[in-house]
């Protein structure tokens, strides 16, 4: 396997991210820099204003930021994070987080994520700053 393979790259991942399956998140397309991930939110993740907990939006735009920026198959982590709230979600929405590559340097990179509602209205913009720590997602040459 190639480590430019996003989509092998990703399934590796995933099978070890348990944080992102015990959310419930599915990976719905891959890329070199790109990735799309979908959530439903559920009772369990709403806040005292029965609204979906920034945490929970927090990691939706971070999971896809991590297969984003690991999508070339060179192991990366973020170095830093941030999130702006627009709107908030609520039990039974289906949120899906874009994550695209802005640039990616030989160690560093900077990504943007959206997360839109299923009415594409935009919940959450979320950009993340990676580093690369050596070697590759899938431990293979």
């Amino acid at each position: 396997m190639s480590l430019n393979n996003a989509w092998h790259n990703a399934r590796v991942m995933y099978e070890k991210d348990t944080c992102a399956q015990a959310l419930g998140i599915d990976i719905i397309e891959m890329d070199e820099g790109f990735a799309v991930l979908t959530m439903t939110v559920t009772p369990q993740m709403l806040n005292g204003h029965q609204t979906c907990h920034g945490g929970q939006l927090f990691s939706l735009a971070d999971t896809a930021f991590a297969y984003a920026c690991n999508s070339q198959g060179l192991a990366a982590v973020a170095s830093a994070c941030n999130i702006d709230f627009l709107r908030p979600g609520f039990a039974g929405d289906k949120l899906t987080a874009t994550a695209r590559v802005k640039h990616q340097g030989k160690l560093t990179g900077v990504y943007d994520i959206e997360i839109v509602n299923q009415q594409q209205k935009t919940v959450a913009l979320f950009r993340g700053k990676s580093h690369r720590i050596g070697g590759s997602v899938t431990g293979e040459a």
